[in-house]
């Protein structure tokens, strides 16, 4: 669950899991906040990595016949994860509970592993049993578990996870062909259009609700890669994955979150757009996970203020603040103080839309940018290039360090409100480790090992690898707007 807050009221935004806690051997049980989303489907249209399809059909004018013709296309997803038991539990001698338990059950308290059960939706996309469904609903799962409309469970394997914008597919072998949704354009989508959600809201499997959609393009603090369709047709903990669909049976929406004071549903809930998954769909099955464009550049909002000194009539675009070294950007003849409009034919309204539509293109894909330079439109072709991933680092010299650390690209750059594209970043620190023991934090800057620069990542392997063996690191770190010495000793 995470906590936000709008006009300084608190609200909660719930990931649509359902789910329930488990002491191995024993019948306690309760059901916890986070859970999981939506169903729906129609017949799988024919997408660019070979998914099976039927044709879609008339128009659907009417919910019950919607229901109807999609109910059997969404199915159940439950999941079950084993967890360490969570230190310090009650049950020393003479503490009240232990007594209980004694008393009724006999023996102490079990304290062995977590049986963690999470309940979700999703939908089939393809005849031979592929499923769409979000990632947070089989994160860490150990056994995957899919109900069909019939009551038919089969178990499922994953085939492909993105958690930069919660998608998963996961498959079952029905030995059948089994009917597929139809994923439609979700940018034909009107506000104020009738919608449909079917899914597993707390287990009451294939409920179905209807509503408007509210609003396009939301960005709700969730990730990187954020374009939202805002609904108020009922979703609630154990819908997340199912589908959101129009009234002519294509799903155009994956459900995903929503806000809440109290775990329920308020009518804001909110939907991954189909289009943004098609475009990651063939590299799901091919790869099992999306790799992703990467352009080169530290863009900012433009604001009135900003547009007026540029001369500019409008407020909108991505304002070019810096341009990687030799990255697409630069090769391209880009520079710093252009301003983005068009990228790939797509109109960029500000900056979280131009890193939107970059990441949704394969590497080596050669685009049209549209770009205002003092006053002047430029057209210029530009190739994407490939946005690099985190590394896990260790040094053998040195030991294992405990770190996981990302180079510092213009995106991230941006994510961190950093001037400049420099250094590696640190994204996890291991619990226990040397690393955690010296205090570095997940999203320190380290600036300098060993009193010597780290611009680059082969600057840190350089640094940490001739570190002498046992003697101390020192690290210098930028934490938020200071900086700050550390010792680290492998």
């Amino acid at each position: 669950m995470k906590m936000i807050s709008v006009r300084n009221r608190r609200v909660v935004l719930y990931v649509l899991i359902s789910g329930v806690f488990f002491l191995a051997g024993t019948g306690i049980s309760g059901m916890i906040e986070s859970s999981y989303v939506s169903e729906g489907s129609a017949r799988a249209a024919v997408t660019d990595d070979g998914a099976r399809t039927a044709d879609t059909g008339h128009t659907v004018s009417d919910f019950a016949s919607l229901a109807k013709k999609i109910g059997p296309m969404v199915v159940n997803v439950s999941t079950v994860q084993m967890r360490k038991a969570a230190e310090n539990l009650p049950g020393s001698e003479g503490d009240p509970l232990s007594q209980f338990w004694q008393r009724f059950f006999g023996g102490r308290i079990p304290h062995g592993a977590q049986r963690q059960s999470g309940l979700g939706s999703g939908f089939i996309i393809d005849r031979d049993g592929t499923i769409l469904t979000n990632y947070h609903v089989v994160e860490g799962a150990d056994k995957i578990t899919v109900t069909l409309s019939d009551g038919h469970t089969f178990p499922a394997k994953v085939l492909g996870q993105d958690p930069k914008t919660d998608i998963a597919t996961i498959k079952i072998d029905a030995r059948q062909d089994l009917p597929a949704v139809t994923l439609g354009d979700s940018d034909r989508l009107e506000v104020g259009e009738w919608v449909m959600a079917i899914g597993n809201p707390f287990g009451l499997d294939h409920t179905v609700t209807a509503g408007i959609v509210s609003a396009k393009g939301r960005h709700i603090g969730d990730g990187p890669y954020e374009d939202f369709i805002q609904t108020d047709a009922s979703i609630n903990p154990g819908n997340s994955g199912g589908p959101l669909i129009n009234l002519r049976g294509e799903v155009v929406g994956i459900n995903t979150a929503i806000f809440s004071g109290s775990g329920g549903n308020i009518g804001i809930g909110f939907a991954i757009p189909t289009n943004l998954v098609k475009d990651l769909l063939p590299q799901l099955k091919a790869k099992g996970k999306v790799v992703r464009g990467f352009l080169g550049t530290t863009v900012q909002k433009m604001t009135p203020d900003l547009a007026e000194s540029m001369g500019l009539k409008q407020a909108t675009g991505a304002l070019v603040a810096e341009v990687a070294k030799n990255g697409p950007a630069e090769r391209a003849g880009i520079k710093t103080g252009d301003v983005i409009v068009t990228f790939n034919g797509k109109e960029i309204r500000d900056s979280a839309d131009l890193a939107l539509q970059v990441a949704r293109l394969a590497p080596g894909k050669e685009v049209q940018i549209k770009i205002i330079r003092e006053g002047k439109e430029l057209t210029i072709p530009v190739t994407v290039g490939e946005f690099k991933e985190k590394e896990v680092v260790a040094s053998g010299e040195t030991g294992e360090l405990g770190l996981t650390v990302e180079t510092v690209t213009p995106e991230v750059a941006e994510r961190l409100g950093l001037e400049r594209a420099e250094g590696v970043v640190i994204t996890a620190v291991t619990p226990g480790s040397a690393a955690d023991d010296a205090g570095l934090q997940t999203g320190d800057i380290i600036a300098e090992i060993n009193r010597h620069p780290v611009r680059t990542m082969a600057d840190f392997r350089k640094e940490t690898a001739t570190a002498a063996k046992g003697k101390s690191v020192l690290l210098l770190v930028r934490r938020g707007q200071g900086s700050l010495f550390l010792a680290l000793k492998p």
